[in-house]
């Protein structure tokens, strides 16, 4: 949602709008919020992004309901932007407030602290929260507020994870060489779902470097992403697992974002519901 407050704050075209996005397989979402008059209001540091968060569930909730796009998923990721002013109690409760009063109220919610299938949260949104404390004013309070982060070290190049569930969850900031921030090999016996965050550098003026320069260069973006080796990949290889928060994510000619969805489908058999 961080469309205008260039060249500090924006992140995205104001060609594509979160509707766009939706259309064009963006599937998890990074969306800022602060209290402005009693009600939350999209922010990106200092910059207001010009859209309530009501506006937001509008559009995520029509796209749920569409005959069209009611089976898919959508992962929402929620940070206070505006701590310095607001406590964290104030605007955790506040997003609970509209959240459960708002366009799809409750039942369009995943709140369980666990990476579910995808089977489970069909029409639904999974909320990932950078918010909240311990919970207070939740049902279940940490084990009510969404997949639920105990820290998150901002820009922490080398990455950092954490244990959700029998879950271990990876993530890494990219921003110049994807190799320079690659994962740190795992128990190939724990589950695992990793986060890449593809973000601008060179504050103020420069944009992401593309990591595929030409939409058939599928190999770069799997060894890119760290999910997989450089082995062969076949329509029967290992699954592609994990989300990618990208910066500009139509750049270059929207290459990036058809490949990242065909992850999805590899590996995956007939009928199978996620993992």
């Amino acid at each position: 949602m961080a469309l205008y407050g260039w060249p500090i704050s924006q992140c995205q075209e104001r060609s594509t709008p979160l509707d766009a996005q939706l259309q064009s397989g963006i599937r998890v979402l990074d969306i800022r919020l602060a209290i402005i008059n009693s009600r939350l209001i999209a922010y990106h540091g200092i910059y207001p992004q010009r859209t309530s968060f009501q506006e937001i569930l509008s559009i995520i909730h029509k796209f749920l309901t569409s005959p069209s796009t009611c089976r898919e998923t959508i992962v929402m990721s929620i940070k206070q932007e505006d701590f310095e002013k607001h406590s964290y109690l104030e605007f955790s409760l506040l997003v609970h407030k509209e959240m459960f009063n708002g366009p799809g109220g409750r039942d369009m919610w995943y709140l369980q602290n666990r990476i579910p299938t995808l089977g489970e949260v069909r029409g639904k949104v999974v909320m990932f929260s950078r918010f909240g404390g311990n919970g207070e004013g939740w049902e279940g309070c940490l084990e009510g507020l969404g997949i639920h982060p105990l820290v998150w070290p901002d820009s922490e190049k080398s990455g950092f994870s954490w244990q959700c569930k029998d879950t271990l969850v990876s993530r890494t900031l990219l921003s110049r060489n994807p190799r320079e921030a690659r994962p740190r090999d795992s128990d190939p016996t724990t589950p695992e779902r990793r986060t890449h965050a593809y973000t601008v550098d060179g504050f103020p003026l420069r944009r992401i470097h593309p990591i595929v320069p030409a939409p058939d260069n599928r190999q770069r973006i799997w060894m890119a992403t760290g999910a997989i080796s450089d082995e062969k990949h076949t329509a029967d290889g290992p699954r592609v697992r994990g989300w990618v928060m990208l910066d500009y994510y139509d750049h270059p000619d929207n290459a990036l974002t058809p490949l990242l969805v065909e992850c999805n489908y590899r590996g995956r058999q007939k009928g199978e519901e996620g993992w």
